[in-house]
């Protein structure tokens, strides 16, 4: 006999392991998503955005990973100053930035009046970096960058290029830099060129004058409104922007990247360009026939000065996905194994304290006044909103290169900026 009820109690049987099924699925995908999350949470990849080129730390990033096993460095490339920054900042804001980051002149108030970086005061190994690295980096008492170098910035020269016009001393005066240049370009060599992503080299010295002769005081005083970029800066600005007038360097530099003005020299295109300590190990690697030499910028009144500053630090993100591994990275970083491999990947000046560099020849001249604070970089004496008068600075800049805007506009223009930020 067949009961009534047998379809419904078959259904309900198919039901009912259906649910079973459903519950069986639902429990294993949640062991799958407990599985990911604690993936992700255990993760040994280190993310990081570099301002150096690729060639310069990969060397280093594959010492890193094969003296901490497991771990991974996943590191991205954009070069510095000003598309460095704007990166960065973007991803800060859409909080998509990376576990580790650098910390330069242009944007460490941002980074840490707006608590995007950690303290890195409590680490065992931050007594190694120099007091003067510290202090760049530091705001009330606590350290947030850990900077291994500074470095100087001069007139870097091919001196084959130089000894075809008779060239045996460097110049003493910007007459006779001028007169070196005009020189050069009757040999039809381009006699100098800099990048405009960031106020160049010679510039920068020719402003760090001006900073020596207020005491150091140049820039608070333009911020305090006790003097003003127009009274300080029109006059060097007027100096550098002869390069331009005279046909010394092309306006078509407006343009450039620091990488294309360096691979244009690096193939004997260029005798002379305008770039700090820190480009010389891509520079000699890319290009080791040259014979190299770095000059101070001569001023009009014969003061010959460096620009230059603390290198930029490693940051940690205050909110980085992986901070145990972001931490081993910084420490390895600033170690005398991880110093090494970058000053013989850069030349550069380094300064942690238990690596004393062998420095290349062409730094002999540099090298003291780097180490004796004799330099000058003006975001690193602004004392507040770098990062947006560092955008500003480039934008009037370039338009100085292309004749667009006088000297004498670029300076109003920075007063004007200031004002606006305050």
């Amino acid at each position: 006999m067949t009961l009534p009820n047998t379809p419904n109690r078959a259904r309900r049987r198919r039901m009912t392991r259906m649910v079973a099924i459903a519950a069986t699925v639902a429990a294993a995908a949640a062991v799958l998503t407990g599985c990911s999350t604690s993936s992700a949470a255990d993760s040994k990849t280190v993310t990081f955005l570099s301002w150096d080129p690729q060639q310069t730390m990969q060397p280093i990033i594959k010492q890193f990973e094969k003296d901490n096993p497991g771990y991974t460095v996943k590191a991205s490339y954009t070069p510095p100053v000003t598309q460095y920054v704007q990166k960065l900042q973007t991803q800060l804001s859409s909080n998509t930035a990376p576990d580790v980051f650098i910390i330069t002149a242009e944007n460490k108030h941002q980074l840490m009046d707006d608590g995007f970086v950690k303290d890195l005061s409590g680490e065992s190994w931050i007594s190694n970096i120099s007091t003067a690295a510290k202090d760049t980096y530091s705001k009330d008492g606590k350290v947030y960058g850990a900077a291994t170098a500074s470095w100087g910035g001069g007139i870097l020269v091919n001196k084959d290029l130089l000894a075809k016009v008779g060239y045996t001393s460097a110049p003493k005066t910007w007459d006779q830099f001028l007169d070196l240049g005009e020189k050069l370009k009757a040999t039809g060599v381009t006699p100098f060129m800099e990048a405009a992503d960031g106020i160049p080299v010679s510039l920068s010295a020719l402003l760090g004058v001006e900073n020596a002769a207020a005491d150091g005081k140049m820039d608070q005083n333009i911020w305090d409104g006790k003097t003003s970029f127009a009274k300080t800066w029109t006059k060097p600005v007027e100096t550098w922007n002869e390069l331009f007038e005279k046909g010394i360097e092309p306006r078509t530099v407006a343009g450039l990247t620091g990488d294309q003005v360096t691979q244009q020299f690096e193939q004997g295109k260029v005798a002379m360009i305008g770039t700090g300590s820190w480009a010389l190990g891509g520079i000699k690697a890319a290009a080791p026939n040259l014979k190299l030499d770095y000059l101070p910028v001569p001023n009009a009144s014969g003061k010959l000065y460096w620009c230059g500053a603390v290198s930029p630090g490693y940051a940690i993100n205050a909110k980085a996905k992986n901070p145990t591994g972001a931490e081993k990275f910084v420490e390895f970083l600033q170690s005398k194994k991880g110093v090494e491999l970058y000053q013989k990947e850069t030349a550069s000046i380094t300064t942690t304290k238990d690596f004393s560099p062998t420095l290349d020849s062409s730094l002999d001249t540099m090298a003291p006044a780097v180490r004796d604070g004799d330099i000058y970089l003006p975001a690193v004496n602004w004392p507040s909103k770098a990062d947006v008068m560092t955008t500003e600075s480039v934008s009037l800049l370039q338009q100085t290169i292309a004749g667009k805007i006088t000297p004498k506009q670029f300076a109003d223009g920075m007063d004007t900026k200031l004002q606006s930020v305050k």
